[in-house]
């Protein structure tokens, strides 16, 4: 029996390594491949993970910061409606199972908390109502909300069918968008909008929203409104005015037009332009192309260069932006580096870089494998130096991975939210050019 037992273990201890030898050797595949496999896996993060009774994306795939299971995201939701499209588009799934779950979304955002049109950051992914982000931020989030509606319309230009659940969606998608107030977060009618409003706490966060950053998106929807659409001197006079709006300054040797020296967090060129399309774009203040490409490649050299002496930084490891840490959460940049890269960085820059991008995405997935890949894609950060991995997925970082892979490979997202006719609109009140003016809507 002692014999047979001993037999057994060894057996046993033999499969057990097997496994463990399989999962720390990923799949060999070419770039193509490994792009498709990457943009599918983390889609799963808004399919298999979503909030089992509104569809909505949950804020992260672990439970920290006292989150609790039911905390919905919707900016995080915008990006993950996206996502979706993106899935519908390639048959990863049938386009009516993912119109049915976009349609159970959209019926539970029509009954859910908001404010003079606009929805919290996090929403009870049950009841609707709202989970404040703090004490005094326990109402309507402006920016958070224009993410929401970035995803929302490309999902009413994508669902363009005559049936009865995708009129359905379209339907539902114009009423909450022509509900926006997004003149009453002028605050009284000031040149400029407010990010926050609050029924039990009024104006108390009083943050203004000044650029260059990652909130360009909520000046062109809120110029784009329907029924409560903001001036142009709004744009004009109140984001474009901050000191560290202009830049012109050059870091290893690359303009920088906007922003902060060093150009800030990677976010600021990716989450505002995951429909609007930079390619072309173009007002009196810059080129956004360049913008985005410039800051993108500064990012990169700041890496390469590794002036703090990182482990790992090179051409094939970049990518500071906002993401977890070994000791929190911060939004990282060439002025703010602690080592820590997250995935989403360099792979949400495809269309910018996408040569240094693909680099990065092969050195994630062949070099580091099964410390950083898992059920949803890549994690959210890793830092070599503290030997650190997340074990955590962000439904923000999650998103632009898929929706970006996808505007540089067909300019999908691009493409839908360039065809609504009120993003046109706002744009060009705002003095926007852009190839997509001269274009027949679709």
């Amino acid at each position: 029996m002692k014999k047979q037992l001993l037999i057994l273990s060894a057996v046993c201890l033999l499969t057990v390594n097997a496994f463990t030898q399989k999962l720390n050797n990923l799949p060999k595949l070419s770039d193509s491949a490994l792009v498709e496999m990457v943009q599918r896996q983390t889609f799963q993060y808004f399919w298999d993970f979503a909030h089992p009774v509104s569809g909505m994306a949950r804020e992260r795939s672990n439970v920290a910061y006292d989150y609790g299971d039911e905390v919905v995201t919707t900016g995080g939701t915008g990006f993950g409606i996206m996502a979706m499209i993106v899935a519908a588009d390639r048959k990863w799934l049938p386009r009516d199972t993912i119109a049915a779950r976009l349609l159970k979304m959209v019926r539970f955002l029509s009954k859910a908390n908001s404010y003079h049109g606009v929805f919290p950051h996090w929403l009870n992914g049950s009841t609707g109502v709202t989970i404040p982000f703090s004490r005094k931020d326990d109402g309507a989030d402006l920016v958070e909300t224009s993410y929401l509606f970035q995803g929302l319309l490309c999902a009413r230009q994508y669902f363009n069918a005559p049936n009865k659940v995708e009129t359905e969606i379209r339907n539902r998608i114009n009423w909450l968008w022509n509900d926006i107030e997004w003149n009453w977060f002028t605050k009284d009618g000031q040149t400029i909008l407010y990010w926050h409003w609050s029924p039990n706490n009024g104006w108390a966060m009083n943050f203004p929203i000044r650029g260059f950053n990652e909130c360009l998106i909520t000046y062109v929807l809120a110029a784009s409104g329907t029924r409560y659409p903001v001036s142009a001197d709004v744009y004009h006079q109140g984001w474009v005015q901050s000191d560290f709006f202009k830049n012109g300054k050059q870091f290893y040797g690359i303009t920088l037009p906007l922003g902060f020296d060093g150009g800030g967090p990677l976010f600021f060129s990716q989450y505002s332009f995951l429909g609007l399309d930079p390619r072309g774009l173009k007002d009196r203040y810059a080129n956004y192309w360049e913008q985005n490409q410039n800051h993108t490649l500064i990012n990169h050299a700041y890496c390469v260069q590794n002036p703090k002496q990182y482990k790992g930084y090179g051409p094939n490891c970049w990518g500071l932006t906002a993401c977890d840490t070994y000791d929190g959460y911060n939004a990282f940049s060439p002025t703010n580096d602690n080592g820590t890269i997250a995935p989403t960085a360099a792979l949400s820059a495809f269309p910018y870089t996408p040569e240094y991008s693909m680099k990065a995405l092969r050195f994630f997935y062949d070099s580091l494998g099964n410390k950083l890949w898992g059920p949803y894609g890549f994690k959210d950060a890793f830092n070599l130096s503290k030997n650190w991995y997340a074990s955590s997925y962000l439904a923000i970082d999650e998103g632009p991975i898929v929706v970006m892979i996808e505007n540089y490979r067909t300019g999908l997202l691009w493409k839908l939210f360039m065809s609504c006719k009120e993003v046109q609109n706002g744009l060009q009140k705002l003095g926007f050019e852009s190839p997509w003016f001269n274009k027949k809507n679709d």
